[in-house]
This record gives C-alpha cells, structure tokens and sequence, in this order.
C-alpha cells in the first residue's frame, strides 16, 4: 500500500493546524479564546503581552516542521535528517497528547471543557494515526 495518502493527511493536518495557530497570532486574544486556550492565555494575549504569541509560534514552527517530515516521506521534496525517529516520535507525541486529552476530559471537564479536550484529542488522535500508519508503509523507502 502507497505511504503517500496517509502521510499527505499527516500533512494536511499539521499545516491547518499551524495556519490556526498563526491565525490566533494575527487575530490575537478572540481567536485564543475560540479555538479554546486557557483563560489565562486569553487574558495576556488581551493585555497585549507578548508570552501568548511566542508560545504559539513555538508551535506553529513544531507543527510546520511535523508538515514538512510528513512531506518529505510521501517523496514530495529532498528527505529530512533522522526521518526514522522523528516520524515515530511526532506520531508518539500526537497519540500522548490524544490520550491525555482525553483523560483530562473525564478527570478535569471544567479545565477547558469537555468539547475542547474531546474535539481536540480527536484531531490528535487521527493525525497520530495518519503519522503511524504513513511511517510504516514508507519505512523502506525513509
């Protein structure tokens, strides 16, 4: 079976959510606060410090540098240095982040919501999955 559809959605995904997260830079505390940051987060991003767009750029940069891994190993540009750890290792990072998610939804409802830690863990989960099963299928080839 071909690596390139489910690395590709691995892609995708990595991409949109980093084009979010840019957003939240640009669009600023409205932005936080609808795609679910802590309150806290929305409230310095409302005073207009600076902690809430660093952070977020941190992860803009992580997921753009996840997209770009997922790209290189559908053979869309030049291979990437240690794509055979750093692929298992996003994919490991997506499915915690899935798993905590949804475990502070059940233990924690009111830290965020239950929709958000939900919602959330489902968009990780699947993009985990995207990231394991492309990495397997393209694991000759990295």
């Amino acid at each position: 079976m071909d690596a390139t559809p489910c690395l590709l959605v691995a892609a995708a995904g990595s991409a949109i959510a980093a084009l979010m997260h840019v957003g939240c830079i640009i669009f600023g505390a409205p932005w936080y606060q609808r795609f679910g940051a802590v309150r806290r987060m929305v409230r310095l991003a409302e005073a207009g410090h600076w902690s809430p767009a660093v952070i977020t750029a941190g992860i803009t940069l992580m997921l753009v540098v996840w997209a770009l891994y997922a790209l290189a190993a559908a053979g869309w540009h030049a291979p990437l240095p240690a794509s055979h750890v750093v692929l298992p290792g996003i994919a490991a990072v997506l499915l915690l982040r899935a798993s905590f998610g949804f475990g502070l939804a059940l233990l924690r409802p009111g830290y965020n919501g239950v929709r958000f830690w939900v919602a959330s863990s489902l968009v990780c989960l699947g993009l985990g999955l995207a990231f394991v099963l492309g990495t397997a299928q393209a694991w000759q080839s990295l």
